[in-house]
């Protein structure tokens, strides 16, 4: 057992927001541990190898509007790093392909009336004018969806893109969740109306690595393979037992998922508090990740507007960063949000491959089965977690039952949904007011 007299903190979770959390908290001199459970760093945006490349075991990208990101890279003097690029989108709906990517796009997108187009422009723009996000917690996406826009447009574009992405959950997700989509993606576009997105070249595993580096060069120290089972109250102090050791604190900073959180400090906790942890519900994510010899398509983004289709979209990686970085191959991801128990969840990287392929062909028929180079499966348990109707009030505190136990998840970022740039803002706003609440008591 380790004893710190200095005041000391310890992170769970080596993701964006343990580590930016850490960041903040050793640049102000405290004494920090991240323990990370598994082998890498970056939690959701952790990667693999492709011919000497990093690449994101789930697809990545950042809007240009995502200023907590990119005020980090800046920090980190990794400006260099960031590629701009214009991007398609389009949209598969009754077995054809459509642009999707301007608001020319929108106008011809003839799967609708020429009036529903009109009603589908505006309600997005409708949609970016609501300021007070509270007003939305009361209305489904699905109601809210239909009220702006009609029935005949929610049907064709919006309710195969909820399905897809909430499965069996759809018509439980608040219209604040829709809201914030709608409002983020129309603030990341172009002069011409086209979507702008960055990415960090080497992978986003880079910026995990040189923000790693970072707070060991500011003295803290970052453990992987040091999963945490139990945070118990010692008197003032916290003791955190790992697969390897234990260690008594002054704080501990938590991320993982509140189930997780819960299992955790079980031993102490009260039946009430445990049960908010784990009342948000969440959903698991499978990622099938293909390399290529031939590209698909020139779309980057394609939304699956087929109900039959099982995957929530189809991500041409390789069409926004280039397939030279990956020794010519193309990549491509599958990606289906379902929950654990799903059989699909369960397969193994050649079953989920086999399901895949003949959907795949349907709507790519050139597509043959020795344009596979590799494939990989990546999963998630606690992907997705499911925002409900008056979701603000499922929501633990970020101060948690008893003194220096914080809590900082993805499930608490509201009214954004969880992604990268907020996590960065979430973990650097609670490690400057922790720093500065110790550094005031020394």
């Amino acid at each position: 057992m380790s004893n710190n007299p200095q005041p000391s903190v310890a992170i769970i979770g080596g993701g964006f927001t343990g580590l930016a959390a850490a960041y903040e908290l050793t640049k102000q001199g405290i004494k920090v541990t991240v323990h990370e459970a598994s082998s890498d760093l970056g939690g959701l945006a952790a990667a693999f190898d492709v011919q000497g490349e990093k690449l994101e075991r789930f697809y990545h990208h950042w809007f240009t509007n995502d200023q907590h990101v990119m005020q980090l890279i800046d920090e980190l003097g990794l400006n260099d790093k960031v590629s701009i690029n214009p991007t398609n989108t389009g949209v598969y709906y009754a077995n054809n392909f459509f642009k999707l990517s301007t608001p020319w796009d929108l106008l011809n997108f003839t799967p609708l009336p020429f009036l529903d187009r009109i009603r589908l422009g505006l309600l997005a723009l409708r949609a970016r004018r609501v300021k007070n996000w509270q007003e939305l917690e009361d209305k489904t996406a699905a109601q809210w969806l239909k009220e702006l826009g009609g029935e005949n447009v929610y049907r064709i574009v919006w309710e195969p893109l909820l399905k897809g992405k909430f499965g069996p959950v759809a018509e439980q997700i608040s219209a604040v969740w829709f809201w914030n989509k709608l409002k983020l993606r129309g603030g990341s576009r172009g002069k011409g109306g086209e979507e702008r997105l960055a990415y960090f070249k080497g992978g986003f595993v880079a910026l995990v690595d040189a923000l790693a580096e970072r707070i060991q060069i500011q003295g803290g120290l970052v453990v992987t393979h040091s999963k945490v089972s139990t945070i118990e109250p010692m008197e003032s102090q916290w003791q955190v037992t790992t697969s390897t050791d234990k260690f008594i604190v002054d704080h501990v900073i938590i991320t993982p998922a509140l189930p997780l959180i819960a299992d955790m400090i079980q031993t102490w906790a009260s039946a009430d508090y445990l049960a908010s942890l784990r009342r948000i519900q969440y959903l698991a994510n499978v990622c099938l990740v293909l390399q290529l010899k031939h590209s698909l398509s020139d779309t980057y983004w394609l939304n699956v507007n087929d109900p039959s289709f099982p995957f929530v979209g189809v991500i041409e990686h390789t069409n926004f960063e280039r397939p030279e970085s990956y020794a010519g191959r193309h990549i491509v991801y599958l990606s289906k949000y379902l929950p654990h128990t799903d059989e699909l969840f369960q397969m193994t990287p050649d079953q989920v491959l086999d399901y895949a392929l003949p959907y795949l062909q349907k709507m790519f028929p050139d597509l043959q089965q020795d344009w596979i180079l590799d494939h990989q499966v990546w999963r998630a348990r606690w992907s997705q977690p499911v925002v409900e109707k008056h979701y603000s009030q499922l929501i633990p505190s970020e101060q948690g039952p008893r003194e220096g136990f914080h809590l900082c998840t993805m499930a608490q970022i509201y009214p954004e949904d969880r992604g990268t740039n907020y996590a960065i803002r979430e973990g650097r706003s609670l490690g400057k007011r922790l720093a500065t609440k110790i550094n005031q008591l020394k």
